[in-house]
């Protein structure tokens, strides 16, 4: 069993949450973390947690009061859709129409619908996934309608992660396009207004650019839980 500092964490706690404005969701990034962590931090009233591995998450579930809110925020295999799906109240990285063919698939046998995001490559890194603009574009405003083809796949809105650099200002022109980007299929895309609302952006490391530049859900691990040991 872990040994939780809980006074260091709420403080923690407490510091991350007066540094965000009020529309702003925080996800806490327990990848990694302890059951005894996410519970402490659940006792201190935070509900949203983000998982970055399928079988973590599985294992952790069920250890773990039922009103959590559990975000996958990795990247997402189709092989690993039937067990993130069930279990998860928002799905972060969804990259491809395969893969959406996969969650539209496991959606419609659960007879339920599924939250997700639309993952952007807005960094310079080949490593990182997502669409690219152009296939942002066809996706969103070609055909077919994506939710004629994925009437069990609710596109809550986009998420991105920026370029790994000590450069604030080119980071913050990668949220600030991503935005545009997410202003622009609100304003203009087939989805409704009060469905795409979600512009996921922001970690530990540059939260305070993203909020500069719109975001509406940050993914915060290290800030809250501190180092790990």
């Amino acid at each position: 069993m872990a040994i939780v500092d809980h006074s260091a964490l709420a403080v923690r706690y407490a510091t991350v949450k007066a540094s965000l404005p009020d529309h702003i969701t925080l996800v806490a990034v327990s990848k990694t973390r302890s059951v005894e962590e996410i519970q402490a931090l659940y006792d201190l009233g935070h509900r949203d947690f983000g998982e970055n591995y399928p079988q973590e998450l599985r294992e952790k579930v069920p250890l773990l009061p039922p009103d959590i809110r559990w975000h996958f925020i990795g990247h997402l295999q189709r092989s690993n859709v039937k067990h993130v799906l069930p279990v998860c109240h928002l799905i972060h990285g969804v990259d491809s129409p395969k893969l959406m063919d996969e969650m539209e698939k496991r959606a419609k046998a659960l007879q339920r619908n599924v939250s997700i995001l639309l993952q952007v490559h807005i960094g310079q890194e080949t490593t990182k996934h997502g669409f690219t603009e152009e296939e942002l574009k066809q996706f969103t405003f070609g055909s077919p309608d994506p939710i004629e083809r994925w009437p069990h796949c609710t596109i809550r809105g986009l998420m991105g992660m920026a370029t790994n650099t000590s450069d604030p200002d080119q980071i913050a022109r990668e949220f600030r396009n991503l935005n545009d980007w997410h202003q622009a299929i609100r304003t203009h895309g087939p989805f409704p207004l009060e469905q795409f609302t979600v512009l996921s952006i922001g970690m530990s490391s540059d939260v305070d650019i993203a909020v500069k530049a719109g975001t509406t859900m940050v993914r915060i691990g290290t800030a809250i839980f501190g180092e790990r040991a």
